[in-house]
């Protein structure tokens, strides 16, 4: 499944000889005998190579040059078959856009190592050059064919939550560790027919048999998290978070790494393109999201409706601050960044954002520590202020953000801006 190859010939025997000789768990061969069967296996399955012979009733440099023009956005590798030897011959077609020319009869020992080295310097220009998986480009292409076969299917998005927080904390270096481990429990999951691919840093596309899929993602997400504590440090593995240093001594609580899958297979749903594809998964994998915890979910008939998934955008901000004067200022400045803004806390609002004054005995402490634990705000992000600059004591009730009195009103604007997108989109 890893290549795919198309071979434009109108001799049976011949064609399904050369098939044979290129057949095996990394290619996937077909035949098309037909130009019009051909063009259409180009614009379906996106082949990597292309082999055409000159039994075609067309000129072979000609339909090589037509090949070029219409594949020129996915830029296969073209192999010219010819019962020619002239030069000249070989000069026209590799002028019209083939990349090779092999003169028939051929040693198919020689024809199979060829082909298999272009393929393999095809495939080594969609690799992404950390990770050497396919990359986004190939990722699509992939889904393409699945999508053109009539086959069962089920793919999974894996993606890796807080990655860039936890780079920036603990350095490049530990993220790519935290990528390669990944990796390698996904990679251990997998059969011989399976397809692993990297859509961008954090996110990973497998594609597999719906039988499977859900079995996999449990057991990606479980051996992730049985592992996960050798990513920090002792001080953060006995606090139960990062700590990520911000602006004007703000300190700012981050959720240890974690992985979010969701499956999507040909048993419940039906897509046009790829791209309808990777959005619904994306969509889906937002519903999985538990505090601190890897998940997965599996896309299902009750979820897979038209318009099923609706992306409702939460303005409302609850802030908490005994100083008037501020309180006012707060939220006038946040209103007219077209927040919708309360000073009143009721458990039937669920914020996105809760802005809360600790006051001047520490007294609201209590009442952070028991929203953090109200299953109702798991996806509330919190921001304390405080005269008192304890900021490990304040990010242990489960603040996201402490910031110390006084502070730049910017600064929380930014931080509320911040923390919106991380919660909406």
């Amino acid at each position: 499944m890893l290549c795919n190859a198309l071979i434009i010939d109108t001799r049976k025997e011949l064609s399904t000889k050369y098939k044979k000789s290129l057949t095996d768990k990394d290619i996937q061969v077909q035949i098309a005998r037909t130009l019009k069967d051909a063009l259409g296996c180009i614009q379906t399955l996106e082949p990597d190579l292309i082999i055409v012979s000159d039994s075609i009733p067309e000129a072979l440099s000609d339909f090589c040059e037509k090949i070029r023009v219409l594949t020129y956005n996915i830029r296969p590798v073209i192999i010219a078959l010819s019962k020619s030897d002239n030069i000249e011959d070989k000069i026209k077609t590799l002028e019209a856009g083939a990349d090779d020319f092999i003169s028939e009869p051929v040693n198919f020992k020689e024809f199979q190592i060829r082909i298999k080295a272009h393929l393999r310097r095809e495939l080594e220009t969609n690799l992404d050059n950390k990770t050497l998986l396919p990359n986004e480009k190939y990722s699509i292409r992939a889904l393409k064919r699945t999508l053109a076969e009539n086959k069962e299917w089920a793919t999974l998005l894996i993606s890796i939550e807080n990655f860039k927080q936890y780079a920036e904390v603990y350095t490049e270096f530990a993220g790519d560790k935290v990528i390669k481990t990944l990796i390698a429990i996904i990679k251990s999951a997998l059969t011989d027919t399976d397809f692993l691919s990297q859509i961008s840093e954090t996110e990973f596309l497998v594609i597999t048999k719906p039988i499977t899929a859900e079995r996999m993602a449990s057991y990606i997400t479980m051996a992730f998290d049985s592992i996960a504590q050798k990513f920090y440090s002792h001080d953060d593995t006995k606090r139960g978070y990062m700590l990520l240093q911000g602006n004007d001594e703000a300190g700012i609580r981050i959720d240890f790494v974690s992985i979010l899958i969701s499956v999507i297979s040909s048993e419940f749903d039906s897509f046009e393109n790829p791209q309808h594809l990777i959005q619904k998964m994306k969509q889906i994998k937002t519903l999985a999201k538990l505090p601190s915890k890897s998940n997965y979910i599996v896309d299902r008939p009750k979820i897979s409706g038209e318009n099923s998934i609706q992306q409702n955008i939460n303005k409302k901000i609850v802030i908490l601050e005994k100083d008037s004067a501020m309180e006012l200022l707060l939220r006038t400045t946040l209103e007219l960044q077209g927040y919708d803004v309360t000073t009143e806390f009721e458990n039937s609002i669920t914020p996105a954002i809760f802005i809360i004054d600790t006051g001047d005995n520490m007294d609201k402490l209590e009442l952070c520590r028991q929203i953090k634990l109200n299953k109702t705000f798991v996806t509330s992000k919190m921001i304390v202020t405080s005269n008192y600059h304890d900021k490990s004591t304040i990010l242990n009730t489960g603040a996201d953000l402490y910031l110390p009195k006084p502070f730049e009103l910017s600064n929380l604007v930014k931080w509320v801006e911040h923390f919106m997108r991380e919660i909406n989109y």
